[in-house]
């Protein structure tokens, strides 16, 4: 008699699993059961690797069997049932059942059950859930350039998506408001395609601008997709005229040379110029060469308001600037000072002198100079000069002392 190989009584007894395990399901399973088995759901993305767990409390050397969505015996204990080599063992011991599916595709998501083999059969069931990961989004709808103030409509799509994915749109680091997203099913497979329209009514500020689409999803959780997209608007020229410098110099003295450029602002950028002066014609030595209004030798009739305009293929803009010619006395100047400045060095001054004077003056009254002069006693009644000698005393060694203060 012939007994079948290995992997055949395997499925022999996967399928007599099911079979008893179906028959036994509507049993009540009680939560304080030690030889119950547990599991959990878990989540993954196309293309990862989920981890399945099966434990029981206690065991009575039942072997524990992890089976897919179809029923078909992944492990039995130690044993592999499934030749598919996504799926590994990581971890078998009496009480637990531990095994991966790399690789994760759409069609692993399901329920798979964890069997524990004792009388009756105990079960637990954990959902797969498979994340369908979105595609870059794509933006379409901007081929050309736009003029300013016309509205553009910008058009992003995102597929693969499982739950449908959300876009978000940025012009810059600011977040703008686009329709809401339309989101299709895509036949015969789970994902969904996604797509959000953005209106902007652009402006000479938009020139360059980066506009982009971001994918939110709950598979991206360390990872951004996103696609972006720079606005290209064409805008009359912005002008503005400066003093250029000639030799060094860029003031408009008498005698010497000066120039005026005329710098125009557009997109595309602007070919024409066409220079002017209000209240006349342009000086007989000025020299107007495209965007450069020179002159050679400047007089004091060239005095007055000049005015650029510059041109493009959308439109013109016009620039004006004022010219004040000084005299040749101009270069000569000292420069300007300010008479605060003066003001406020003179009163330091000023103070620092106060200061010295009263200084000294203290200093003076502090140190006051003394003399001493000395008189013979008994002289005041002495009929005369002799008399008064002889009637000293001991001469001016023993005469009183006063003293005389001056200052």
């Amino acid at each position: 008699m012939a007994f079948p190989s290995a992997p055949s009584a395997l499925w022999i007894v996967s399928l007599l699993t099911a079979l008893f395990a179906a028959a036994v399901h509507s049993n009540i399973v009680n939560d304080e059961d030690p030889l119950q088995p547990t599991t959990s759901d878990e989540t993954v993305s196309v293309g990862g690797t989920v981890t399945l767990t099966c434990t029981v409390t206690e065991t009575d050397n039942s072997s524990l069997q992890w089976s897919n969505t179809a029923q078909q015996t992944l492990y039995f204990g130690e044993k592999r049932a499934l030749r598919d080599n996504r799926i590994q063992l990581l971890r078998s011991t009496p009480t637990e059942l531990v095994i991966t599916i790399s690789d994760v595709q759409l069609s692993d998501e399901g329920e798979y059950t964890c069997s524990i083999f004792t009388m009756p059969v105990r079960t637990a069931r954990a959902t797969v859930t498979v994340l369908g990961v979105p595609s870059t989004p794509q933006i379409s709808g901007f081929e050309k350039p736009v003029r300013e103030g016309e509205k553009v409509t910008l058009t992003c799509t995102s597929t693969g998506s499982k739950p449908p994915a959300k876009l978000r749109w940025y012009k810059g680091d600011t977040e703008l408001q686009g329709r809401p997203d339309v989101v299709e099913s895509v036949p015969d497979d789970p994902t969904y395609n996604v797509s959000s329209e953005l209106i902007l009514e652009v402006s000479a500020s938009d020139d360059k601008a980066i506009i982009s689409c971001v994918v939110d999803h709950d598979s991206l959780k360390d990872e951004q997709k996103k696609t972006e997209q720079a606005l290209q608007v064409w805008y009359a020229p912005r002008v503005e005229i400066s003093p250029e410098a000639i030799d060094g110099n860029r003031m408009a003295i008498e005698g010497q040379g000066f120039a005026l450029h005329c710098k125009g602002q557009g997109n595309p950028e602007p070919t024409i110029f066409n220079w002017e002066k209000v209240e006349g014609e342009l000086p007989p030595l000025a020299k107007a060469e495209g965007a450069l209004l020179s002159f050679s030798m400047l007089n004091k009739s060239d005095n007055g308001m000049y005015i650029c305009h510059a041109g493009n293929d959308i439109g013109k803009g016009s620039g004006s600037y004022t010219l004040d010619v000084q005299d040749t006395t101009a270069l000569s100047k000292p420069p300007n000072v300010d008479h605060a400045v003066i003001g406020g060095v003179v009163a330091v001054i000023v103070f620092i002198l106060l200061c010295l004077l009263i200084v000294l003056g203290r200093y003076l009254i502090r140190h006051k100079g003394t003399y001493l002069t000395h008189e013979a006693k008994g002289s005041d009644d002495a009929p005369d000069a002799d008399t008064a000698i002889i009637n000293a005393e001991g001469g001016h060694s023993g005469a009183e002392e006063k003293k005389e203060y001056f200052i």
